[in-house]
């Protein structure tokens, strides 16, 4: 791809995350998207056959590595079992307030059945991403701290209610009082860690 080229297409991203940040996801259109890059709609659709197959890209290139980084920030896979759910909850909550765009991405990916067509085309397996969390999870069923169960399990028994937390906090910013506090968030990751012990 030539550098003007290459230029057109981050500009379209950036746009696209800035549109998704401040206005949701829900209006983030292709027409919407051409006008505000000062490019025409038919230059998205060489790259990109739809609003999906764009989003899902987007995604998987602009979310999903730096979402990784964040939650992995001074995390270890031998970390105690509560220190180390504490330490994943409190970087996807800090990483997520800061980057709103990234969770209503990552809200899409987790629903879209397109999802998985992206991943097969990057060839993306099990474990490419969040290896350590694996790993945390398979140590410490290991070692009887918590039941064994399937990976799929333990991700939605951890990041689930941590998702939904989010989810709230980002409702509450419209309202008069934000309820999900620091020490709120805190309060559940705690109630997750005991649920989680065997």
């Amino acid at each position: 791809m030539r550098p003007k080229n290459l230029e057109k297409e981050e500009a379209i991203r950036t746009i696209a995350l800035q549109i998704i940040s401040e206005e949701g996801l829900e209006n983030l259109s292709m027409q919407k998207l051409a006008k505000a890059a000062n490019v025409s709609p038919r230059t998205i659709y060489i790259k990109y056959e739809n609003k999906e197959d764009f989003l899902i890209k987007l995604f998987i290139d602009e979310v999903l590595g730096a979402y990784e980084k964040a939650i992995l920030e001074k995390f270890s896979p031998e970390m105690e079992f509560a220190a180390g759910v504490k330490k994943l909850w409190t970087n996807a909550f800090r990483y997520f307030k800061n980057n709103k765009h990234a969770f209503a991405l990552m809200q899409y990916g987790k629903s879209s059945p397109l999802l998985n067509k992206a991943y097969q085309e990057r060839d993306i397996k099990e474990g490419d991403y969040f290896a350590p969390v694996h790993r945390f999870f398979e140590l410490n069923a290991k070692a009887g701290v918590i039941r064994k169960l399937p990976q799929e399990a333990y991700r939605a028994l951890l990041f689930a209610p941590m998702f939904e937390l989010i989810n709230e906090y980002f409702d509450f910013l419209e309202r008069p009082k934000q309820i999900i506090t620091d020490k709120l968030f805190a309060d559940c990751c705690d109630a997750v860690i005991k649920g989680m012990l065997k």
